[in-house]
């Protein structure tokens, strides 16, 4: 097949910036994130799974061109405003994985590659010692203006992947979202799974 997932740690997976970078932009401006997009914030973002141990990226690539990608990481090495929730609950970050995006190109959606993604962050999570895996989506009301009629969330999704929604844990992440002039901090659920049992 043309199509196929090669999987990468920290460093290994810098030669392919500038492709991650622009699937990011292009697949974040999408409804719900309606991320503007930045190189310079792209760079820098990447840059943190480039550069932390025992870092992830599942790469999708297709004909030799990235077509998606997932990035994990140890939460140690993830920004404070992400770690702090944690932290004030008294979890020891140091076992816990921290799951970023996972973005593919409208034409590879619906093919499997969302649950290949999960399948290898957490192998790789538990390989490393990890006692709990977490994410986090953002938060939009229901109606949003910029809400498509055939929006369809994907908790469900992420329930049958073992996660639990947890309101109790929310983060606040800056980005320059579509119409506006600047930066402005977008509010994140967690979402957690325990790898203990």
């Amino acid at each position: 097949m043309s199509v196929h997932i090669q999987t990468y740690s920290g460093t290994e997976a810098r030669q392919y910036l500038y492709e991650l970078a622009r699937l990011r932009i292009e697949v974040f401006r999408e409804y719900p994130y309606l991320y503007e997009g930045d190189l310079a914030y792209e760079s820098a973002y990447l840059g943190t799974f480039f550069n932390a141990p025992n870092s992830l990226l599942v790469v999708v690539f297709d004909e030799g061109k990235v077509v998606g990608v997932s990035t994990a990481l140890p939460l140690q090495y993830e920004s404070d405003n992400i770690k702090q929730p944690f932290l004030d609950r008294g979890y020891q970050i140091d076992r816990i994985f921290y799951y970023g995006e996972s973005v593919l190109f409208k034409p590879y959606r619906n093919r499997g590659f969302g649950k290949r993604f999960f399948h290898h962050r957490e192998a790789h999570a538990r390989s490393w010692g990890a006692e709990m895996a977490c994410f986090c989506a953002v938060i939009r009301p229901d109606d949003h203006p910029m809400r498509p009629p055939d929006y369809v969330p994907l908790d469900k999704f992420w329930k049958k992947q073992g996660f639990q929604k947890r309101v109790d844990m929310v983060c606040y992440i800056p980005w320059q979202e579509i119409g506006e002039t600047e930066e402005t901090p977008k509010p994140m659920v967690f979402w957690t799974k325990d790898l203990t049992q």
